[in-house]
């Protein structure tokens, strides 16, 4: 697993975080991870795990936590691979297909065995050295049996649930689970009864899996390598800028390719690494800036300039104005426009 696999991040994450009273802002300080991770359509492995770990501190308990986002996520916000999952014909489908969906999203995957009366789903990690935190594994689990729950209208029970790892109060998750909860085992596993996967799912809509099973095939179909060189620069430039100013060895590095290639690559696209960090620096403070709850010191920091006055001098190239008098007019730009629409 390279360190520019990118994992999906749906919209509906940042949104369930919200529901539970848990700002998707502090969850990404709490990482130190650049704010814009929030819009951007995919992180890297890294960035994945410590926003996971980020939520797991916050809450405090992990088993708590599992509980909390595998009951309160809406359905309704999950996106369209998974939504297909919930009008799946019935629990044996959903899973096939989650399974399926999950080979977009690295750096996990699920392996379902079954047999006798029993049916298996085992977590696996692409990359074994990099295992994500016990918070992940847990949601992932708990979210495979939620499923089932709410395609099928039953609660249904696990067989069993193993655990590598410690996951805090396990009567918690036992009474979730509705079985035994084994920790420190040798993998991460759901058992079900093989017999509940016939179980029709009562949100089953084939006009609708009509619809979205197209998109989950098309998103087989447009893999990292076929972006052009420029957005994959920009990309790992937007999560590196707090490190500092990202050099062309280190791109060029998590790319996999010489610096003499990237710059030739860029050149051919008509621009240069040094244009590219500018462009970027640029889109991020516009970024910030529009979001009151972030004070000047602590943008400049987050776009990688060592000080404030180096980001005053570079914003009033850009705009020809200083970062404080911009927000000034942008919020009452946007102010004006909420109330003229509320007014109609």
């Amino acid at each position: 697993m390279t360190s520019h696999t990118r994992i999906k991040i749906p919209e509906g994450f940042w949104v369930g975080l919200q529901q539970l009273g848990i700002a998707p802002q502090d969850i990404i300080r709490k990482a130190q991870l650049p704010l814009t991770i929030i819009s951007e359509p995919a992180v890297n492995t890294a960035q994945y795990f410590a926003i996971w770990q980020s939520y797991s501190d916050l809450i405090g308990d992990i088993a708590k936590g599992i509980i909390q986002l595998a009951t309160s996520f809406e359905t309704s916000k999950y996106p369209p691979p998974v939504l297909a999952t919930y009008h799946a014909r019935d629990y044996r489908d959903a899973l096939y297909r989650m399974a399926r969906y999950k080979q977009l999203c690295p750096p996990e995957s699920l392996h379902i065995t079954e047999e006798d009366g029993h049916c298996t789903i085992e977590l696996k990690w692409l990359c074994p050295a990099q295992a994500g935190p016990p918070m992940l594994i847990g949601i992932t689990l708990a979210f495979l049996l939620e499923l089932g729950r709410r395609g099928t209208g039953q609660p249904l029970k696990a067989r069993a649930v193993e655990f590598s790892h410690p996951m805090g109060d396990s009567e918690t998750l036992e009474a979730y689970f509705g079985c035994q909860i084994q920790t420190n085992a040798a993998c991460n596993r759901l058992t079900l009864e093989r017999s509940e996967l016939d179980l029709p799912f009562v949100s089953y809509n084939a006009e609708l899996l009509e619809i979205l099973t197209p998109i989950l095939d098309q998103s087989f179909d447009e893999p990292y390598d076929s972006f052009p060189i420029t957005r994959k620069v920009k990309w790992i430039m937007k999560r590196s800028l707090t490190r500092g100013r990202p050099s062309i060895h280190s791109v060029a590095g998590e790319l996999g390719i010489s610096d003499r290639t990237l710059q030739r690559r860029l050149i051919a696209e008509g621009t240069s690494f040094k244009q590219l960090l500018i462009q970027t620096r640029h889109e991020q403070a516009r970024e910030y800036l529009a979001n009151p709850t972030l004070d000047i010191k602590e943008i400049a920091f987050l776009i990688g300039y060592e000080d404030e006055s180096s980001f005053y001098r570079a914003f009033r190239h850009w705009e020809g104005d200083t970062p404080s008098q911009w927000r000034i007019q942008h919020l009452n730009i946007h102010a004006k426009e909420r109330f003229l629409k509320r007014d109609k």
